[in-house]
């Protein structure tokens, strides 16, 4: 690595802080433009980074995309971090990173605020009516793509059916699914002698520990006093929980929501089905990443109190979550930027990533089938028979204005090519509408 690289590590000097003010103008502006997932936003920031600013070369970028990929969270906002870091350092990383995530982290709780205070009423219902049966249509678009692009081989396919039987008929862990993937890939990676198998050795090893042994300080730090204080309080659970959910939702937001849906859900009761995808609906409309949508399950979980709504302690559970949510991503891309170069070439790694972007269609396949029927039938019985579980929904209960709704925006998105805010607008004002002619 280039010694500029290295030196970029500590703090700017006085006469670098117009450039640094560059930065910070040029985040904010990605920060706020950041809508519509992270197709959209990587190339927003492909325009604005590479195109624009030249601060990456193509390769570079489409390395730290692989590098990105690879890991645990939100694949946009580490790619934005990386981005940071490598024209700045530590400071410029963080300065991305938190850039990209503040403004839709700051809409999400106000409308958070907004969903706990007047959620119940007639008319904000029937909006997220419209809004759920859309997002249902655009978790089904979302399958279609990853499976398009991680679908390549015969054993691909054999393992997103593997993944979707493992979680959708036996609830199998969501880690367990993925990290058996993984090591399917990796075994089966091939090796090649183009390159050593040895880090770069002009970064200095004992420097990574030191990043390493600092951000999991930071992380755990505060998560570690909640849970030591407050053993049993929501506050100690939220960051144990996302904590965990950090380490292992590799697939992006989609493959977080099969892992929520399962714990969140169905075993801890923070929400309802319904409610999380209330959730996506609002991260999917707000700029920012899509796994935002944790802060809005933390601020559930928060407010719900045993005395009635708390918006305060709703507002510490969101900023718990943030900080679990957010917090190991620095901690990936500040250890691991320094080898991207090396770790791009490893074929084992490539295969561990094709295999679990296989699984990821399997997983959110599963979270397409549950949410639809969770959304499309107002009554859906679990039956359990041994390891077995079946989800069998009442026909009679069927939701028509739902199922309407979710026609109209399979119309607009599968047909049309319509963009997500348009299509939530016209779903949301078509709930409203159908629910008058019904009433």
């Amino acid at each position: 690595m280039p010694e500029k690289q290295i030196a970029d590590e500590t703090a700017p000097s006085r006469s670098s802080w117009t450039g640094l003010w560059e930065m910070v103008t040029v985040w904010a502006r990605i920060g706020f433009l950041s809508f519509g997932g992270p197709a959209a936003q990587i190339a927003l920031m492909h325009k604005i980074i590479v195109e624009e600013r030249r601060w990456l070369s193509e390769r570079q970028y489409l390395n730290a995309l692989s590098f990105c990929m690879l890991l645990p969270g939100p694949e946009a906002m580490q790619l934005a971090t990386y981005t940071g870091w490598r024209h700045r350092g530590t400071l410029g990383g963080l300065i991305a990173g938190l850039l990209f995530v503040l403004p839709g982290a700051a809409v999400i709780l106000g409308l958070a605020m907004l969903y706990v205070s007047f959620g119940e009423t007639p008319a904000f219902t029937t909006i997220f009516l419209g809004i759920k049966a859309a997002v249902l249509v655009i978790v089904l678009e979302a399958l279609l793509r990853v499976a398009r692009k991680g679908l390549k081989r015969r054993d691909h396919w054999i393992l997103a059916g593997l993944a979707f039987i493992a979680l959708f008929f036996f609830s199998l862990p969501f880690p367990l699914v993925i990290l058996a993937a993984a090591v399917y890939g990796f075994s089966f990676g091939r090796l090649t002698d183009e390159e050593p198998l040895t880090p770069d050795s002009r970064y200095p090893i004992g420097k990574t520990i030191r990043t390493i042994c600092l951000w999991l300080a930071i992380w755990w730090g505060p998560i570690g006093l909640m849970a030591l204080f407050d053993p049993g309080g929501i506050l100690g659970s939220v960051g144990l929980f996302f904590s965990k959910l950090a380490t292992v939702t590799f697939g992006g937001a989609y493959a977080v929501l099969a892992y929520m849906a399962q714990e969140a859900v169905q075993d801890l009761g923070w929400l309802s089905a319904a409610e999380m995808l209330d959730g996506l609906g609002l991260a999917e409309t707000t700029p920012g990443p899509l796994i935002l949508v944790t802060e809005f399950v933390g601020f559930l979980a928060g407010a719900r109190g045993p005395d009635g709504i708390d918006l305060t302690y709703g507002f510490l559970a969101a900023l718990v979550t943030l900080w679990a949510t957010f917090a190991p991503c620095f901690l990936w891309v500040f250890a691991g930027a320094p080898y991207i170069e090396w770790l791009s070439t490893r074929p084992r790694l490539s295969g561990a990533l094709s295999a679990i972007s296989a699984a990821v269609v399997g997983v959110i396949m599963n979270l397409s089938v549950w949410f639809s029927m969770q959304v499309l039938f107002n009554e859906v019985t679990r039956s359990d028979t041994g390891p077995l579980t079946l989800w069998i929904p009442t026909l009679s209960s069927l939701d028509a204005v739902a199922a309407l709704i979710a026609a109209l925006a399979s119309y607009l998105i599968l047909v049309r090519k319509w963009g997500i805010m348009r299509t939530l607008t016209i779903c949301a004002l078509g709930a409203v509408g159908m629910s008058a002619l019904v009433s």
